[in-house]
């Protein structure tokens, strides 16, 4: 089996910091929409997401579109985009934990045929 556990817990940590980092800049806009002079921000999923070499993360970050790391983007914030941003965010943290999840009970079937 080609599956290392380790490598994809530590994908998955990327994955789940780069969530985090996106629903911050998501709440930031959401708090912010009404402030004059307000920047919009965003975060590139592609940028982190795309360099771990698996074709199921190159495919996600493509859907997801480019933007830098808390990229700020001229333009107002628009209160149902923000909220749908968040919705997508929500499924991929839902995803990244099954993830996670799916890595660490074999580490423990591991751990328990060595036994």
């Amino acid at each position: 089996m080609s599956f290392n556990s380790h490598n994809s817990i530590d994908k998955t940590k990327l994955i789940l910091d780069v969530i985090t980092k996106r629903q911050e800049a998501i709440g930031a806009n959401i708090t912010n929409v009404n402030t004059p002079g307000y920047v919009r921000q965003d975060v590139n999923f592609e940028q982190y997401i795309g360099s771990l070499n698996s074709p199921l993360e190159t495919t996600l970050s493509k859907k997801i579109g480019p933007s830098p790391m808390m990229k700020t983007e001229g333009g107002e914030v628009n209160p149902a985009q923000e909220l749908i941003l968040m919705q997508k965010n929500a499924l991929f943290y839902t995803l990244a934990t099954r993830r996670i999840t799916a890595a660490i009970q074999e580490l423990k079937t591991i751990a328990q045929l060595g036994r």
